[in-house]
């Protein structure tokens, strides 16, 4: 799908601010090979442990978007190359993560989009402690499973349902 987050947030005006369409703030970075991509969301809640994470992508990802809500800690990453390459695997369009990453240039390589706030050198533990499929809110935007990612160079929105 070929879309533009400007053209969607101008066309889409009259939803902007609603629980219809949320604008994420402007502190993600872009990783992956795909700088738009969009797609229902898968939801995870976690806290420095990435047990969920990878259960969650070694599942078919069927063009979906999975969004970590990892608290927006700076402490540890909760996605690096080996995840990426599963989710580019098994057909994830791709993954927004309120937290870190690491392994820069192997999710660089990877053919999905993801978008992370940091980068940390350091691996989560693995208990696997954290919620499946629950509304998440990121910095005040709340993401029900099944909303709408769209996400490109100039940021990334959340619909309530897909937009035309």
């Amino acid at each position: 799908m070929i879309f533009s987050t400007c053209d969607l947030c101008d066309a889409n005006e009259d939803k902007l601010g609603s629980a219809a369409l949320a604008v994420l703030p402007p502190v993600f970075i872009a990783f992956g090979k795909r700088q738009a991509f969009c797609g229902p969301a898968r939801t995870l809640k976690v806290h420095e442990d990435n047990v969920l994470v990878r259960s969650t992508l070694e599942t078919a990802g069927d063009g979906k978007v999975l969004v970590i809500d990892g608290g927006g800690s700076l402490r540890c990453a909760l996605v690096g190359g080996n995840l990426g390459v599963l989710a580019q695997k098994n057909g994830w369009a791709g993954i927004i993560v309120n937290g870190c990453v690491r392994d820069s240039a192997e999710l660089n390589a990877c053919d999905i989009g993801i978008r992370a706030l940091a980068l940390h050198p350091q691996r989560s533990v693995r208990k696997g402690v954290g919620e499946r499929d629950i509304s998440v809110s990121i910095a005040g935007v709340t993401i029900t499973p099944g909303a709408w990612i769209y996400a490109d160079a100039d940021g990334v929105l959340v619909a309530a349902q897909k937009l035309a």
